[in-house]
This record gives C-alpha cells, sequence and structure tokens, in this order.
C-alpha cells in the first residue's frame, strides 16, 4: 500500500499528486476516524490555508468531504498554521486541517490534521485515516438533516492575533522591525500584531497572488530582509515561511539567526528566569553542536529527536520541557501553542532582546556556531540510496576523515524527493568538499 502522509502531512504538486478527488476523500476519512477518537455528538473541523492558488480547490474539496460524513466545518481562510491549532482547541473543535506546502514552491500543496487539542496526529491515527482513503470507504452517508454544513469565521485572523500578544509582555515601541511575510499565510497576522504591540515596521513580500509565496523570500531566502535591515537601520528582521509556522530573525548587522540560535537567547533567558521547564531543551539531530555546548553549560539538559517538529513536540510532553525546536526556524514554546509557531517565536525573541537591552547580535553569540554545510540531492529512490553499501561506505570513510572532530548526517527528505546531505566539522572548505562529494555520488548512484 502506498503511504500518503509524510512527516508534515500529505503533500505532492497540486491537482496531479495533491487532487480535489483525494482531498475529498480525506476529507471524509479524517472526519470519521477522528469523531470517532473524540466521541463527540457531530464532527466540527477548523480549516486554514495559505495563500498558494490551489487552496480554494482543495478547500472546496474537503468541505464536501468533511460534510458528506456529517461533520460541520469553520474557515478560517487564509491564516497561519498554528493560528489552526489555536482555534481548534478555542472552538472545542474535533479536529483541525491546513491546507499548506509549508516551504514548497507554489505548485505544491498539502494537507494536514490537528488533532481536538492541537497537535499534529500521531503516525497511528494517520494510518487509520491513510488506509480508509485507499482501501474500502467505510465511512458513512448520511442524508437530510443530517448532513453537514460550512460557514466563515470572519475574525479568525484576529483572534489569532489577539492570541500572540497576549504570549508576552512587552511594549515594542522604539523597536524597528522589518518582516518578510513570504507572500504567505503571515501576510497580515505578522505586521499587524507587532504594529499593535507599538513597533515601527516595515513590510515586505506581503502582496500574495496565489502563486509568488516563497519566491525569493520568507525563511528560505533571506538576501531580501538582510538588505532591508541594513536599510532601514533596523533592530530585527523576522523571516517567515509560507504557512509561517517558523521564523528565522537577522540581526542589526544583517547577519543570520537561525533557529538553533534564537533557542539559545529563549532558553537562556527562561532558565535564568525559573520559566524553563524541567530545565531541558528539545532539538533534532540537526542542531549545531555549539547549541548542545552552550545549553550544558548553562545547565540545561538537552534530548535530541530526529528531524520533524511533530517528534520533537513529543519528546517535550515525555521529558516535561517548555522550550524545544529546529534550527530551521520551528521553534515550540509549549507554554503558548501546541506546534511551531513563527509569530509566537518572534514575539518572544523581542520579549528577550527588550527585557535583557542586548541588541540581537549579542543574544546570538552566546554559542559558538560551528561550520555546517547542507546541500541537498535530487533522489528518486531514496531507500535504495540509504541501503546502498557504496553510499554507506563513503559516509563512513568521510566520518574518519573528521577524526571525532566532525560528524556527517544524511537522511532523506520527509516531504519531497531529496536526501539532505548535512556535515558539520572545524573548516568550511573540508566540509563543504566533502558534502559535495557526498551529493555526487547520491546522484551518480541515483541513475
Amino acid at each position: 500500500m502506498a503511504k500518503l502522509f509524510g512527516t508534515d502531512g500529505v503533500r505532492g504538486m497540486a491537482n496531479r499528486e495533491i487532487t480535489a478527488e483525494l482531498a475529498y476523500k480525506l476529507g471524509r476519512a479524517g472526519a470519521y476516524i477522528l469523531f470517532q477518537k473524540t466521541g463527540n455528538k457531530k464532527p466540527l473541523i477548523v480549516i486554514g490555508q495559505d495563500t498558494r492558488i490551489s487552496g480554494h480547490m482543495l478547500e472546496g474539496a474537503l468541505v464536501a468531504g468533511i460534510c458528506s460524513v456529517g461533520g460541520d466545518v469553520v474557515k478560517a481562510g487564509v491564516i497561519p498554521t498554528p493560528g489552526v491549532a489555536y482555534l481548534t482547541r478555542l472552538l472545542n473543535a474535533t479536529a483541525g486541517i491546513v491546507i499548506s506546502a509549508s516551504h514548497n514552491p507554489f505548485e505544491d500543496n498539502g494537507i494536514k490534521f490537528f488533532s481536538s487539542t492541537g497537535h499534529k496526529l500521531p503516525d497511528s491515527v494517520e494510518s487509520e485515516i491513510e488506509q480508509l482513503v485507499l482501501g474500502e470507504d467505510k465511512a458513512p452517508f448520511p442524508i437530510g438533516e443530517e448532513l453537514g454544513s460550512a460557514k466563515e469565521l470572519e475574525d479568525a485572523c484576529e483572534k489569532y492575533i489577539s492570541f500572540a500578544k497576549n504570549t508576552v509582555n512587552v511594549s515594542l515601541s522604539g523597536v524597528k522591525v522589518v518582516v518578510d511575510c513570504a507572500n504567505g499565510a503571515a501576510f497580515q497576522a505578522a505586521p499587524q500584531a507587532l504594529k499593535e504591540l507599538g513597533a515601527e515596521v516595515i513590510v515586505i513580500n506581503n502582496q500574495p497572488n496565489g502563486v509568488n509565496i516563497n519566491k525569493n523570500c520568507g525563511s528560505t531566502h533571506l538576501e531580501e530582509l538582510k538588505k532591508e535591515v541594513l536599510k532601514y537601520g533596523a533592530d530585527i528582521g523576522i523571516a517567515h515561511d509560507g504557512d509561517a509556522d517558523r521564523m528565522l530573525a537577522v540581526d542589526e548587522k544583517g547577519n543570520m539567526v537561525d533557529g538553533d540560535q534564537i533557542m539559545a537567547a529563549c532558553g537562556l533567558y527562561l532558565k535564568e528566569k525559573g520559566l524553563l521547564k524541567n530545565d531541558a531543551l528539545v532539538v533534532t539531530v540537526m542542531s549545531n553542536i555549539g547549541l548542545h555546548l552552550a545549553l550544558k553549560q548553562a545547565g540545561i539538559t538537552v534530548y535530541q529527536t530526529q528531524v520533524g517538529d511533530r517528534y520533537v513536540l513529543e519528546k517535550m510532553v515525555e521529558v516535561g520541557s517548555s522550550l524545544g525546536g529546529e534550527q530551521s526556524g520551528h521553534i515550540i514554546f509549549l507554554d503558548h501553542n501546541t506546534t511551531g509557531d513563527g509569530l509566537v517565536s518572534a514575539l518572544q525573541l523581542l520579549q528577550v532582546m527588550a527585557d535583557t537591552g542586548k541588541p540581537l547580535s549579542q543574544l546570538a553569540t552566546q554559542m559558538e556556531v560551528f561550520p555546517q554545510i547542507l546541500l541537498n540531492a535530487r533522489i528518486e529512490n531514496k531507500s535504495k540510496l540509504m541501503s546502498n553499501p557504496a553510499f554507506l561506505k563513503k559516509i563512513e570513510e568521510i566520518e574518519g576523515k573528521l577524526k571525532g572532530e566532525g560528524r556527517v548526517l544524511v537522511r532523506p527528505s520527509g516531504t519531497e524527493p531529496l536526501v539532505r546531505v548535512m556535515v558539520e566539522g572545524p573548516k568550511d572548505d573540508l566540509i563543504k568538499s566533502m558534502a559535495e562529494e557526498l551529493v555526487t555520488l547520491a546522484a551518480e548512484l541515483d541513475k
């Protein structure tokens, strides 16, 4: 049986892999399975989306599927992914659904579910939904008044903005912020929240047209943001991705501040304030070794998971941590939201800057960043490559050359036909050549 769900929902090219038919089936199966889990009298599902042109097509199909099993729908419109998680809890809904492919190009789209508690679904529940979609449709077909209905939630974005603002106690008066909305789901929420907290806000890439989401902008393309921060003499630049569940920053000198550095700044601040639960922080295997060293030196226990914010969250719940995340900018402040939240992360970082009186450049240097190179190899058969003896031997050979002063991490992407090669070590030129060698070999072996 083909597998639908990756590490972040179902994702692929819209109208080819992610079709209206598939969305309809996912709507039916998801509403039915999750309804059984919660035992509600009638399923209620919140749906939000980013700005992709295919979003309306998929929303209509999802609504049809949900209503066909007797579920009701609240349409939140264009809203950040974490906004759907929040609204699902606020409205006591059975589930939330986000239509987005995050940082992927506009041609792609995806569908991911949140449970009634605002958490991403565990693998076991996704598997049940998958089996119903790909197998025999055993969900009911009610008729008459038992059919579901849909309605718009006109103030969905305003509710989320109010929630995000209430996670901090800070005035941003006198703070100059450049925010890159990636022409995505944050194009209204992020600038409005910052302005309402008193910041002087310069907004870029906030004119979505359905096809320009993530295009040379946002958290995967920081070049324009760096220039704008220097041009306006801003205190900070904030970059979101297409669905705004992540954020990266640029300091006042125009330098990138990644998720590891943001977690270091926030984690050390929270530890000092006695607000870091169990003095623990959860990261993934991609996090820089410098983050581990800085946190351990401060008496913070670091737990490590595989890549994916869902796995970070699972470990956070297990160890009782209130902070965790990824180098890519998915950061979870569990005291505030149940998933990565780009706007909340930005506000928490601004709170640290305001309370310490330190510029972002100084906060970012609290951890030493070890040289790290990440390259992608486009691979059609990822599992075959990852078991190829010649490829595994080459990884072992390169690790030997690093002599314990670095590491190699090769992992298949859970959302794209890519294998990601990361090499960390003492010298930039050395690790770059090593990473390039692995990527070249991967491409050759995939032919």
